[in-house]
């Protein structure tokens, strides 16, 4: 069996920045098995999965691998895999803009995706809207000691410790400045203490107010070690959770809401993503994410 290929580097504008994704086409035929053997075979954050759709008026069936397991979403499998079938559909360099339509395991996924000049943009709308998940969270004390950290650096302004739940759950660490995000990482057996209890997480995200650029709200740092990802260079599912975060940290007001954020600066895959969420009577009715993505490579994978 033959099968084609794509990898695409994704929240960036720039070869070798934001996240790497391989995507598989033609993958109707493969067993969950094989698919999670490939996945591991690329050794990246995640690997995608291209089937025909359930519903002939949709894109695709898309099935998200991680080294650890399956995923019902993703977001930089998301956008990238609707870039590529995208670009796969309209003619090299010319200008574009359409929608993508993905059957992802947590839910209908649309991707508006446009092309002017050889620079690709999406933008997907979350398949379920986060919530703060029912979890007992553990102490400050502990967080800091598995991410090697202080208590006083976990906190600012309204923003603390939380689980969010959408599709994925993630554990959220606001951290106090730059220079706190900077020097985190995971220490064991901290973290495998931290993380066992917290039923269905295995990922810490850290974030900060500000960036590199002055237009940035947040900088961000993923760790989900236990899960095949030492860290992560764009996480766009942890970013579409934060929304939640923000609806009640921030006291956010009716309206749509617009943020810019960074991650993967520190492991040198700078990453650039665009958060926005729409509210109203003071609940989240829609979250979506933006970005970049760039082809990379195309080939056959031969079983």
């Amino acid at each position: 069996m033959k099968l084609s290929f794509h990898t695409l580097d994704v929240f960036t504008t720039q070869k070798f920045g934001g996240n790497p994704l391989a995507v598989v086409l033609g993958a109707d035929h493969l067993s969950t098995e094989q698919m999670q053997a490939i996945t591991r075979e690329f050794n990246l954050s995640e690997t995608t999965f291209v089937l025909p759709p359930d519903d002939p008026s949709h894109t695709a069936k898309v099935r998200i691998f991680f080294p650890g397991g399956e995923m019902p979403f993703a977001g930089h499998p998301t956008l990238g895999t609707a870039a590529l079938l995208a670009t796969l559909r309209n003619k090299p360099g010319c200008s574009f803009e359409t929608t993508i339509t993905l059957e992802l395991k947590a839910g209908l996924t649309p991707v508006r995706i446009s092309r002017i000049a050889d620079r690709i943009h999406g933008t997907f709308t979350a398949p379920v809207v986060p919530f703060h998940a029912p979890v007992a969270l553990p102490s400050v004390a502990d967080t800091a000691r598995a991410l090697n950290l202080a208590p006083e650096d976990i906190g600012f302004d309204g923003h603390g410790i939380a689980s969010l739940e959408g599709g994925p759950r993630f554990f959220y660490v606001p951290v106090k400045s730059r220079a706190a995000l900077e020097k985190s990482k995971v220490l064991e057996p901290h973290w495998s203490a931290l993380i066992r209890p917290m039923n269905g997480v295995d990922a810490a995200y850290l974030y900060t107010r500000g960036g590199g650029h002055k237009d940035t709200a947040f900088r961000a740092r993923m760790y989900a070690p236990t899960g095949g990802i030492p860290e992560d260079p764009a996480t766009g599912s942890a970013t579409a959770l934060l929304a939640a975060q923000l609806l009640t940290a921030e006291k956010l007001k009716d309206g749509s809401h617009r943020w810019k954020l960074e991650q993967g600066y520190e492991m040198g895959r700078p990453s650039d993503l665009i958060l926005e969420a729409d509210v109203k009577e003071a609940r989240l009715v829609a979250v979506r994410v933006g970005g970049s993505a760039v082809p990379m490579m195309s080939g056959v994978l031969e079983l």
